[in-house]
């Protein structure tokens, strides 16, 4: 059943001064798509359309640049969408993200001019690119490592708490960790 089942039906349609506004099944937010049960399957398809098409486009320049040169393109056009608010992948399965790592693949094939049946791994090493999955656990650490450092904006910081030691308390051991507390949300929306 989809979201918009669950939502009563005088509420798929809202009248704003006269004009029918239809509610969405997608949505695009700072070029993120959020579909309404949060799958980001389309995001991802979206992603993967625009990042083979060009793969293809860079084929065509294969032989005409450096493997240099083509590996600084295929890092500014298909890595940077890969890398792009991929932190809204972390928590899904590994099949749902797992198109993105054939376009890594992909792209990686290309930059080292290998054919479609080579090892990939050994090619992922040797460009030293991290595969999608600790992509995105990487990018989720460092954001963290800001937090705690206090590199990054207040309002960031303020969303974050970390458990400290309290001299009325019995002292905890994660106390001396630095480990972050997740702040209980009163209501199902909040969570």
């Amino acid at each position: 059943m989809s979201a918009l089942q669950k939502i009563p039906s005088d509420l798929l349609s809202l009248p704003i001064y006269g004009t029918a506004i239809d509610s969405a099944d997608d949505v695009r937010d700072l070029g993120v798509w959020l579909d309404s049960e949060l799958t980001m399957k389309h995001h991802i398809s979206k992603i993967i359309s625009v990042c083979f098409y060009h793969i293809g486009r860079l084929r065509q320049l294969r032989d005409k640049v450096s493997q240099d040169t083509m590996r600084q393109l295929v890092t500014s056009l298909v890595l940077s969408r890969i890398d792009y608010c991929n932190t809204v992948l972390a928590g899904l399965r590994a099949s749902t993200f797992a198109p993105l790592q054939r376009v890594q693949n992909a792209a990686a094939r290309l930059v080292l001019r290998l054919d479609r049946w080579s090892h990939i791994t050994a090619a992922l090493r040797e460009l030293h690119w991290l595969p999608v999955k600790y992509r995105i656990q990487v990018t989720i650490a460092v954001f963290v490592h800001q937090v705690t450092t206090q590199q990054c904006p207040l309002y960031v910081a303020g969303l974050v708490a970390f458990c400290l030691s309290d001299s009325r308390q019995r002292p905890l051991r994660s106390a001396s960790t630095l480990a972050a507390i997740v702040q209980q949300k009163r209501t199902d929306y909040g969570r």
